[in-house]
């Protein structure tokens, strides 16, 4: 894994075909294994994803080109081993917004995550039923909603601190024999009022 956390931060106007290159599901999933797990083969990874090491070595070769991932120390000379360049990937949504083809890339990065989730979920689940997991971590672990009204500037602060608490507990833990993984979804998505059902028969 990555000793310390590096982000690269994408400009759409200049990085249009890295943006491209990363909507596809496997490199987004080839790219999260890199992260979460280490350098690996493309054979590792095949056997992970169930595709065919020559499908996983082709888009390992892909993400390589547009600097997400690059060769890692070698155990032998028979077979590259990839690791991942950065441990976060962001991006102005302002900047996608305005440019060509910026919001369909935008839309399908986010349904990446959102697939990301369901199988974090899956894993979650079968980890803690198998006993991979201590039953320790039943009580904190979960999903949550909620809708509080927040002006623009009030989301961009709340983004912030859950940046800084997340890493000041990641420092805190770093040392724990307790300590496992945690896959932290966080989302803020703003919802304009529904239209009064006046105003829908008005508009027909």
């Amino acid at each position: 894994m990555l000793s310390e956390p590096t982000r690269r931060v994408l400009d759409p106007e200049r990085d249009g075909a890295a943006f491209k290159a990363l909507t596809h599901p496997l490199r987004i999933e080839l790219l999260g294994l890199l992260r979460q797990h280490g350098p690996a083969t493309a054979s590792e990874l095949a056997a992970r994803t169930g595709e065919s090491s020559a499908s996983t070595s082709y888009h390992l070769r892909v993400l390589a080109k547009y600097a997400f991932v690059a060769e890692a120390d070698h155990r032998d000379s028979r077979e590259r081993r990839w690791k991942a360049v950065h441990s976060v990937t962001s991006w102005s949504n302002e900047a996608m917004h305005r440019a060509p083809g910026g919001r369909a890339a935008l839309s399908a990065l986010r349904r990446r995550q959102l697939e990301h989730l369901e199988r974090s979920l899956a894993r979650h689940e079968g980890d803690l039923v198998s006993g991979r997991l201590d039953s320790a971590w039943q009580e904190p672990s979960g999903l949550s909603d909620s809708l509080p009204r927040l002006t623009p500037e009030s989301l961009a602060e709340l983004w912030e601190t859950l940046a800084a608490k997340t890493a000041e507990l990641t420092a805190r833990d770093a040392d724990d024999p307790r300590a496992e993984q945690v896959v932290v979804f966080t989302a803020g998505l703003p919802l304009a009022p529904e239209p009064a059902p006046d105003a829908e028969e008005n508009a027909s």
